[in-house]
């Protein structure tokens, strides 16, 4: 083995040994549920055991309570919609918004949008109220509706700001090249500007969909009726009884919840840090 080689072969152990402390650490929590949700119940409070595996046979039974004893598909198949609608929405706004604020030289364009973004600082509860009001008035209290009227108004102020970063790093030679060649305006931003910036459209879909997984005031909120409700607020409410915790079924619905979306993530990472870090 040449000197060369063995410091380059050092230098991948130290980097795979420094690596490694923050793997572990990123993938306990999975790690965590997936054993929570197959133990038995009588194997979870067994303090005599180290409780890093299992001690009695694996069980369904967490994973049977979800879908026959609850509305854990109904609410799952809510959130499912809520996002698709809230991505929707929020990218139907938020495209032209931020390309008219980044092209068409709007007087104050570059104000509106810092104030836009400033928007998505303001904390939620100050908006519960008015919010409530204009819920109300629409009759959409007690259904997921009423989230997908809400939730793009935190969605679209933020997804504008970063859509207008990205237009703007696109040349405007480029456009006007599709223009020389016959594109009126809007063929120019569909067939030239929008494939340059497919990472930031990337980015901010994911941003939406995110939010509306994971949101839980105005979800609990704004909507009781348990077949109603999304499964973040559903999850927690059936299974977290006073001082009761169902721990194996609790695991088990974030592991059918979270595990899909984390490979989904994984399969467009790339263009997440692409996005993240090329415009804004």
């Amino acid at each position: 083995m040449t000197p060369r080689t063995f410091r380059r072969i050092r230098r991948q152990i130290l980097i795979y040994a420094g690596l490694a402390p923050f793997v572990v650490i990123a993938m306990f929590p999975i790690l965590w549920m997936s054993i929570t949700a197959f133990k038995q119940d009588a194997d979870l409070y067994r303090m005599d055991v180290a409780p890093f595996w299992f001690h009695l046979p694996p069980t369904l039974e967490h994973f049977t309570r979800l879908f026959t004893g609850m509305y854990f598909t109904a609410q799952l198949l809510n959130t499912l919609q809520l996002a698709i609608y809230v991505v929707a929405l929020t990218m139907l706004m938020a495209v032209p918004a931020g390309y008219s604020l980044a092209r068409l030289k709007l007087p104050g364009a570059e104000n509106l949008g810092i104030a836009m973004f400033l928007t998505y600082l303001v904390p939620p509860i100050i908006l519960f109220i008015p919010l409530a009001r204009v819920v109300g008035a629409l009759g959409l209290f007690d259904s997921w509706w009423a989230l997908v009227l809400v939730y793009p108004g935190f969605t679209i102020p933020f997804c504008t700001w970063k859509m207008m970063g990205y237009f703007k790093t696109v040349p405007l030679e480029v456009e006007e090249a599709a223009w020389l060649d016959g594109c009126s305006r809007v063929g120019g931003l569909w067939r030239v500007v929008l494939p340059v910036s497919r990472t930031g459209i990337a980015v901010s879909a994911i941003f939406a969909f995110s939010l509306s997984m994971q949101e839980y005031l105005y979800a609990v909120a704004y909507v009781a009726p348990r077949a109603e409700k999304v499964v973040t607020v559903g999850l927690a409410t059936a299974l977290i009884r006073g001082d009761i915790f169902y721990w194996g079924s609790l695991m088990a619905g974030a592991l059918i919840v979270g595990v899909p979306i984390a490979l989904l993530y994984s399969l467009v990472l790339d263009q997440f840090i692409e996005g993240l870090t090329g415009a804004g």
